[in-house]
C-alpha cells in the first residue's frame, strides 16, 4: 500500500473539514488540535500535488480535486466500516453492531419496541437508531451507513434501482380532537365537518402531510380548504396542542396509544373515510448484510406484521 498517497486518517480529516466548513470546527469534532489538522492537509496536498481547498475566503471550500477525493473517500471509509462489521460477524452475534434507520414517526413510536425485543434476544449486539427524513434515511441505506430502515414515504427516484423496498405494515393516521370538542360526542363525523375544524399540522413538505393530503383528495376532500391553524415540527408538540384545545390533527395511531387509553385525546371516526399509509422496509441488496441485520429482519420484523399488532 506504499504507493497510495493518502491514509484513512487523512480521508477522515478531509471529510470532517468538508462537513464542518472550517479547519477549527473539524479539529474540535475529531478532538485534535487545529495545527495537527492543517499539517495533515498540507501533507496530503503535497502527496497528491494538487490543492484541495480554496483558502481565499474564511470558509474552507473544496476545489474540484477536493470534491473528487471526498467522493471516493466517503466510499472508501464506508467500505472500511463494512469490512470491520463483516469481521465482527465471525463471532456469530456475540458482538457487533446493528444500525437501523427510520423516518420521524416510526423511529419515535415503532422502532424502540422492536429494538427492545431484539436486545432481549441479543444483549451483546450494540444497536444504533438513526431517525431522519425519508430521503436522508434512504441515502444512508444506499451508502451502507444503515443496515435497514423502516420508512413511510417514497424513496428518491435516483435510488429506486439500487434499493430493495418491501411493503411492511399499514399505519393509520387517525383524526384526534380535544376531549371536550363538540364533535367528540358524535359516533361519526361527516367529511364536510373537516372544513370547520382548526388543524394543527406538520410542515407542508413533510412526508406525513403529503400522504394525508393525497388520501383526503381520493375521498373528494379538498386539503386546500382545511384551516391550518398552526404548523409544528414535532408529533409530540402537535398532540399537546390538540390536548390544549387549540385544534384537531391527523396523527399516527402508534403515537397516540397512551393518550387514548388515558382519555387525554378523542379519536374521531370520519364516515366512510380512512387515512392510511404503507410503511416499507428498505435495504441495499448490493451491500453486506450483517448477521445482526439478518436476525432483526428474520425474528423481529415478522412479529409486528401480525394482524392484531397492525398500526390501525
Amino acid at each position: 500500500m506504499s504507493d497510495v498517497p493518502f491514509t484513512l486518517d487523512q480521508l477522515r480529516i478531509l471529510k470532517a473539514i468538508a462537513s464542518e466548513g472550517s479547519f477549527k470546527r473539524a479539529a474540535d469534532s475529531l478532538y485534535v488540535s487545529q495545527p495537527a489538522i492543517s499539517l495533515q492537509v498540507q501533507n496530503l496536498e503535497r502527496q497528491l500535488n494538487v490543492p484541495l481547498f480554496d483558502r481565499a475566503g474564511r470558509r474552507a471550500k473544496l476545489t474540484e480535486a477536493g470534491h473528487l477525493l471526498i467522493s471516493y473517500g466517503e466510499k472508501i471509509l464506508s467500505l472500511c466500516q463494512e469490512t470491520c462489521r463483516a469481521i465482527e460477524d465471525l463471532q456469530n452475534l456475540q458482538g457487533g453492531t446493528l444500525i437501523v434507520g427510520a423516518s420521524q414517526t416510526t423511529g419515535t413510536y415503532l422502532l424502540p419496541g422492536m429494538i427492545g425485543m431484539f436486545r432481549q434476544k441479543y444483549p451483546d449486539v450494540a444497536v444504533q437508531l438513526h431517525v431522519h427524513s425519508t430521503r436522508r434515511t434512504a441515502w444512508s441505506v444506499a451508502n451502507g451507513q444503515i443496515d435497514l430502515a423502516i420508512i413511510g414515504g417514497e424513496i428518491p427516484p435516483e435510488l429506486q434501482d439500487c434499493l430493495s423496498v418491501q411493503p411492511y405494515i399499514e399505519d393509520e393516521l387517525a383524526l384526534v380532537l380535544p376531549v371536550f370538542h363538540p364533535l367528540a360526542e358524535k359516533d361519526f363525523i361527516q367529511k364536510e365537518d373537516l372544513y370547520n375544524l382548526k388543524f394543527i399540522a406538520l410542515d407542508a413538505q413533510s412526508t406525513i402531510r403529503k400522504v394525508i393530503d393525497q388520501v383526503l383528495s381520493r375521498y373528494d376532500i379538498d386539503p386546500r380548504r382545511l384551516r391550518i391553524e398552526m404548523e409544528l415540527n414535532s408529533i409530540e408538540a402537535i398532540k399537546n396542542t390538540v390536548q390544549a384545545g387549540l385544534g384537531a390533527a391527523f396523527v399516527s395511531t402508534s403515537a397516540i396509544e397512551k393518550e387514548l387509553q388515558m382519555g387525554m385525546l378523542h379519536r374521531a371516526t370520519i364516515d366512510s373515510v380512512t387515512v392510511k399509509r404503507m410503511l416499507s422496509v428498505i435495504v441495499n441488496p448490493n451491500r453486506y448484510q450483517s448477521k445482526a441485520a439478518e436476525a432483526f429482519s428474520r425474528e423481529i420484523l415478522p412479529l409486528f406484521c401480525n394482524s392484531e399488532q397492525r398500526m390501525n
